[in-house]
């Protein structure tokens, strides 16, 4: 029986149901007339058939799956002792077994893998479970592909203590170091299970274990090698049944009637809501039961006629608030923060507040009980209590005063909601004021906690009616005391994301705030009052401070000056100032590149050239080509390009200047026959890759949710922007003009290191160094420390020195270029800089 318009229902002769663990494309089985002993033959059941989810819980496992086998790897590697006593152990006792010495390794191998395979595939087809079978069969293949990549990259590395770790007597000689049993079936198991619901897979992880047991006790394979390849295993096959999804095991249907019978509730009709969605298709909260996260809503009747609202929330699908809970609780510091660790935890509490609030008059839902069933819990609401959600941009001082009157009795007795956001603004029947959404609110806060609802409520409020407003029914409501108390809590860290991700919030409006609190402050106490400390750490400042780090440690390490003049003085000097010149063509080039794409009526040439001079001195703090797509897309601004035009212009000399150096690498390694760094690349692997990349986008579009993403918010701003882009490149004439700049600033920079190179001495091919140049430069320059600084030498070193030029010589035609071309330029970056300034051309 299937459902064209993805709706189940059952009238009359008993309800739909979905038994746990049904297939996808299996119609649930319904029930004769008197033939369930639970349901009564008049209940309408109206529901969709149960979804695929993607459990947040699977990528915890893999993350858990990953660090355990790093961990293992680093024990066998610097706990060497340790991990061989161990294997050890167990070699000695598998010698009171010695006919396991003649079991024919190949044979059990070959044995265990197709009988596991075969006896996973056939349940879940004879379940009918097609994804799953897809998805398991997929993470057979990448769970090979994942260890092979992983036993080249060891093997390449020539990492003689990493080697011997995962070395045994099958691993001496060969090809593949990792043993690519475990990582297959263990990914393919992975994706298979969950091991509690279907017997095959249990058993096929229990054949497993006893596999790597058997071949590390008789020295086939070692013990830190089968665990490592487990691991890996486990990862793969937990990232593909997230991305796949899987079955729901929740409360679907009959099972719902059947759990509100074991609360007193007789019902006759079970009828599901229809969710709204967001932009993305993912289903918008519902104040009618109070915003819980992911629930499932439904309508019920019972046989007296009684309406309730039913709310059901999936275990499933409680992991991403839980791990919300949790990242709340680590980056706020000094104020508590609720750790729902269950779906019966999080609905029980929850339940638990609607009570509390209510029994001090407030209006809020109108719980009837709670029940559990399967992996569900099902909150039971009355339907005398509907909220309207309320826009906060059109609330009056009478219905801000509502609100803060709401918060003030609930603080008062110790209840705080940790999470005011506009969704939360409501009102109900009688139309007053309400604060919904109390899911992750606590009773007996502490004082910290009390002031961050009002700071969250008053930022939403003046982000939507104004500064002014918020703050004079503020004073008439809380008075100016509480007001002045919650002074140190002011502070961007409080605001939830929901604010701030309102058309009307802004930095200002917190700035505001903040300083119309200050004002109510006494004198004697405002200058005293010192911000409470709330974040513990900012991503953004993290990221910062690492880079700043890594920038600072580089340049030390990497500036030695005594190297530098040791460098210098040994160098030829008329090819070191060679060095310099070619490398100042460069900024030639670039120019080139970008006032062609300039309308000639913008189009100052002094300015465009030295705009890319400036580059040099932007070069200092940010990655390397940042800096000049930065000074290029103010330099565009000022110029009087919008912002749109002047982005599309910058991404044009962007594509030009890749589309040049790729097709020069392309047509000096045809021409020239260099193969330089191809050992470096491993050809097997990278088509491996390259096809798990494919397998991984084409999973990427088959999943709904992101495939809605992708079409309906990524495609229009991308085609968008491809057709400004378009029309700037399908323009010949500037488009060849743009492609011979960007052939000067490659072959420019490429010869300068030639230069380099000959102020030492050393003669190479001038077309196979440039092509050296252009790839180790390109890889260096992907590290985002300023100008590259660190990986730009290490990667043109490296490169050189495989290419047969010796050590000292590279490291110092190394050290002359960069001077040339990045220290000695950045004083004349910075006095370009000054000029376009004075000329208010950035």
């Amino acid at each position: 029986m299937r459902f064209p318009d993805r709706r189940m229902e059952d009238s009359g002769n008993g309800a739909a149901r979905n038994p746990e663990g049904a297939g996808e494309g299996q119609a649930p089985a319904q029930e004769s007339a008197g033939r369930s002993p639970e349901i009564g033959p008049k209940v309408l059941v109206k529901d969709t058939p149960p979804e695929r989810v993607h459990d947040a819980e699977d990528l915890l496992r893999a993350g858990g799956a990953f660090l355990l086998g790093v961990l293992i790897t680093l024990i066998a590697v610097y706990f060497k002792g340790t991990a061989q006593g161990v294997e050890h152990d167990m070699r000695q006792a598998g010698q009171t077994m010695d006919w396991l010495m003649d079991l024919p390794t190949t044979l059990l191998q070959q044995t265990v893998t197709v009988g596991v395979v075969l006896a996973v595939l056939i349940h879940l087809l004879l379940n009918r479970e097609w994804i799953q079978s897809i998805t398991s069969a997929l993470a057979l293949f990448l769970g090979y592909g994942a260890v092979l990549i992983l036993s080249d990259i060891i093997l390449r590395l020539h990492n003689t203590a990493l080697i011997a770790a995962f070395s045994s007597s099958n691993t001496i000689g060969a090809t593949v170091l990792l043993p690519d049993i475990y990582s297959g079936l263990a990914a393919f198991l992975s994706a298979a299970g969950p091991r509690r619901m279907r017997s095959t897979v249990k058993w096929g992880w229990n054949a497993l274990y006893t596999v790597a047991v058997i071949m590390v006790v008789i020295s086939s394979n070692s013990a830190s090698g089968a665990l490592v390849s487990l691991c890996l295993g486990r990862t793969v096959g937990m990232i593909t049944r997230y991305l796949t999804g899987t079955q729901s095991k929740g409360a679907w249907g009959s099972a719902v009637v059947q759990a509100l019978e074991g609360i007193g509730i007789h019902v006759t009709s079970l009828i599901r809501d229809e969710p709204e969605t967001h932009v993305d298709g993912q289903p918008t909260r519902s104040l009618d039961d109070d915003l819980i996260e992911s629930s499932r809503i439904y309508r019920a009747i019972d046989r007296q006629g009684v309406a309730y609202t039913v709310s059901v929330m999936d275990g499933q699908l409680h992991t991403v608030g839980y791990l919300m809970q949790l990242w709340q609780w680590i980056r706020l510091s000094g104020v508590a923060m609720r750790r729902d660790r269950s779906v019966r935890d999080s609905m029980q509490h929850h339940m638990a507040m609607l009570v509390e609030l209510r029994d001090l008059g407030l209006s809020a839902v109108h719980p009837y009980g709670l029940a559990e069933t399967s992996d569900s819990s099902i909150l039971v609401l009355h339907d005398d209590v509907r909220l309207e959600a309320v826009k906060p941009d059109g609330l009056d001082d009478d219905q801000v005063g509502q609100l803060m009157e709401y918060l003030k009795q609930a603080n008062l007795r110790g209840y705080t909601h940790r999470r005011i956001t506009p969704e939360c603004i409501a009102r109900d029947g009688q139309g007053r004021m309400v604060i919904a959404g109390w899911e992750n609110g606590d009773s007996a806060s502490s004082t910290a906690n009390v002031a961050l609802d009002r700071i969250q409520l008053l930022a939403l409020l003046a982000s939507a009616v104004g500064v002014e407003r918020t703050i004079s029914v503020a004073r008439h409501v809380w008075g100016d005391k509480t007001l002045a108390g919650i002074m140190p809590f002011v502070q961007r860290a409080a605001i939830p994301a929901g604010t701030q991700s309102q058309p009307d919030w802004n930095k200002q409006v917190l700035a505001d705030l903040r300083a119309a609190i200050h004002a109510l402050t006494p004198p004697e106490t405002a200058d005293s009052t010192q911000m409470v400390t709330l974040s513990r750490f900012s991503l953004r400042s993290f990221i910062a401070l690492v880079l700043l780090v890594v920038a600072v440690v580089v340049v030390i390490t990497q500036l030695n000056m005594q190297q530098v003049i040791d460098a210098v003085t040994n160098a030829n000097p008329w090819m070191a100032a060679v060095c310099f010149l070619l490398g100042t063509m460069a900024w030639v080039g670039c120019a080139i590149t970008l006032g062609v794409f300039i309308d000639k009526d913008k189009r100052n040439l002094k300015g465009i050239f030295l705009s890319q001079v400036a580059s040099s001195f932007t070069s200092v703090s940010m990655p390397a080509g940042v800096g000049p797509a930065f000074v290029n897309l103010q330099f565009l601004r000022k110029s009087g390009y919008s912002s749109t035009m002047a982005t599309a212009i910058m991404s044009a000399v962007i594509a030009v200047q890749f589309a040049v150096t790729f097709i020069l690498l392309i047509t000096i390694g045809i021409f020239t026959g260099r193969n330089t760094l191809s050992g470096m690349i491993p050809t097997n692997t990278l088509v491996i890759v390259i096809g798990v990349v494919a397998i991984l986008a084409a999973l990427a579009m088959a999943i709904p949710y992101t495939r809605r993403l992708v079409v309906d918010r990524l495609l229009p701003l991308v085609s968008a922007y491809a057709r400004q882009l378009l029309d700037i490149l399908t323009r010949p004439r500037q488009l060849a003009i743009a492609s011979l700049g960007g052939l000067i600033q490659s072959v420019a920079t490429g010869l300068s290191y030639w230069a380099a190179l000959l102020a030492f001495g050393c003669k190479t091919n001038a077309f196979e160094t440039v092509f050296v140049f252009l790839l180790a430069n390109t890889l260096g320059s992907a590290v985002p420390t300023p100008g590259g600084l660190g990986a730009v030498e290490a990667a043109l070193f490296s490169a050189f020195r495989l290419t047969g030029v010796p050590s000292a010589v590279a490291i110092s035609a190394t050290l002359v270029y960069r001077l040339a071309t990045y220290w000695l330029r950045i004083p004349l970056g910075a006095m370009a800089m000054r000029w376009l300034g004075r000329h208010n051309l950035i």
